[in-house]
């Protein structure tokens, strides 16, 4: 008897059992079915047949959030072939990079990037078809020759596709890094890892009884570009619960809230900056976000940001991960008796806003230089370090980072942090960020955090610069509200803090920079 591998084909028997007339939402153009999709999903399968796509070949994608996405989050790796997600935010030389290094040899565009593509066309050696998607209107005047529009390459497609089994071990994504220094780093992943993956941090997120939980009732829209570690994982924990799923396209406040709004989103989720910017378009157009929930990462979740969102009715709490680990690690879920009491009390505003707990399966430890384990007492720090059965195996064809990223067995994050003694894990910064004042070191993140909590400060980043007598001394550079900002306030809370031995005393050192933007 045979085993049945772990194939993302198999997040579709539930939903289309139980929920296939479910819904599917792109922004106000398109309403379709589970079974639509599906549907879709099977014509896909034929016209990649058909053109004479092989197993393992990369196609890559570059659209907005929409169905069409989700289409290819599993039409792609179920055929056979690898999905690589074009981040749209590079430049038009590292695109070409990332495009050329996955070896790409078919590109499913919107028409919105064909300005880009335009400009680099002549360099991709590797791609011998060009899919444009229009969204019905006219394909624009181009020097690009598509094969064909999306629409019209799945229409009147046989829609009944068999997608064969093969093994799970076999790569099903990659796209490109760019955290580190450098050309991109490909990142890859396999059905098996993705599957489970999928199921553990979904069974994260449905295990809260109250809040800070994502379940099949909920109606969920990712703020977080597609392209992006896979959404964060989430489109594909959405369709294994067959939630009604909500695609709003290119991001734009108003768009955000419509559909916020008028589909009744109750699951997102989003990196600060976005947050804030939602909320604050809310404030100004008197929508009411109450009962969204949203997974905030990406970077830190700043505990001023977390208070405003929780006094507008908004449950938002951290996650986190990497582009190396699919990415998410950890989540920030509060216990029953923790729950968040009106006003939020600052303990539970600052489990919200921490790293988390890691969801199942995830070996999570914090390490000294010698890969030595710290004592999880809320003060021992070290570099976080993991292995989960999800994590990539490396970066593509690049053996010597591959090493580095996977020393001593474990993947090393790069991050500096600590664990209480409730499992809670406390990023307190990453290994090149950290300021070491007169040998001690100084965590940025903490800084932001204190800073960010001051009457009249609006944004913060804290970087390290040179000093002749400390070595580095701490720089914030601060986005204030001049009516209600006072520096010497700033002051008498860094030493009330350091009183308590919340932060260094090397604080105090820090110099503050008033500045009109602070560029993320």
């Amino acid at each position: 008897m045979t085993s049945s591998p772990l194939l993302l084909k198999q997040l579709w028997h539930t939903p289309l059992a139980n929920a296939s007339n479910q819904e599917i939402v792109y922004r106000d153009q398109q309403r379709l079915s589970y079974r639509d999709v599906y549907t879709r999903i099977s014509q896909f399968g034929t016209a990649l047949a058909a053109s004479g796509f092989r197993r393992g070949e990369v196609i890559a994608v570059m659209d907005h959030d929409s169905h069409r996405y989700l289409e290819c989050y599993f039409a792609i790796p179920m055929y056979g072939a690898v999905m690589m997600t074009v981040n749209t935010k590079l430049t038009p030389a590292q695109i070409a990079y990332t495009l050329n290094h996955s070896g790409a040899a078919m590109l499913l565009l919107h028409a919105d990037f064909i300005p880009v593509i335009e400009n680099i066309h002549i360099e991709l050696s590797n791609i011998k078809k060009f899919i444009v998607m229009t969204e019905g209107a006219a394909v624009p005047q181009t020097s690009l020759h598509f094969d064909d529009e999306y629409e019209n390459w799945l229409a009147d497609r046989a829609n009944n596709f068999r997608f064969a089994d093969f093994d799970e071990n076999m790569r099903a994504t990659v796209f490109y890094t760019t955290g580190t220094t450098g050309a991109p780093k490909g990142v890859y992943y396999t059905h098996r890892q993705l599957v489970l993956h999928t199921l553990a941090a979904g069974m994260a997120l449905a295990a809260p009884a109250a809040r800070q939980r994502f379940h099949s009732e909920d109606v969920y829209m990712p703020v977080t570009p597609m392209f992006h570690v896979h959404a964060w994982g989430i489109p594909y924990i959405a369709t294994l619960l067959g939630v009604k799923q909500v695609y709003p396209g290119r991001y734009t406040p108003d768009m955000l809230l419509k559909q916020i709004r008028e589909e009744r989103v109750t699951f997102s989720h989003c990196v600060p900056t976005l947050l804030r910017m939602i909320l604050t378009a809310a404030q100004s157009s008197g929508v009411d976000l109450c009962g969204w929930k949203v997974v905030v990462g990406g970077s830190a979740l700043p505990q001023a940001l977390a208070k405003l969102a929780l006094e507008m009715g908004v449950d938002c709490f951290s996650g986190y991960g990497l582009s190396e680990t699919a990415p998410i690690l950890t989540l920030a879920q509060l216990n029953a008796l923790d729950s968040v009491q009106e006003p939020v009390t600052d303990d539970a505003l600052s489990t919200l806003c921490c790293a988390g707990r890691a969801i199942p399966l995830v070996d999570l430890r914090i390490a000294d230089d010698m890969m030595h384990p710290q004592v999880y007492d809320g003060h021992g720090s070290g570099e976080i370090i993991v292995r989960a059965p999800w994590l990539t195996q490396g970066y593509l064809d690049n053996p010597e980072a591959s090493t580095a990223l996977w020393q001593g067995g474990y993947l090393h994050t790069q991050d500096i942090g600590t664990i209480d003694r409730d499992g809670y894990l406390y990023i307190t910064d990453r290994l090149k960020d950290v300021i070491k004042v007169a040998g001690e070191w100084v965590s940025s993140l903490e800084l932001e955090n204190t800073l960010g909590l001051i009457a009249g400060v609006k944004e913060v980043a804290v970087i390290g610069v040179p000093d002749k007598r400390w070595g580095e001394r701490p720089l914030a550079l601060l986005v204030v509200d001049k009516a209600l900002f006072n520096e010497s306030a700033v002051h008498d809370q860094m030493r009330l803090l350091i009183e308590r031995g919340s932060i260094s005393k090397h604080a105090l050192l820090t110099q503050f920079k008033l500045v009109e933007i602070i560029v993320q």
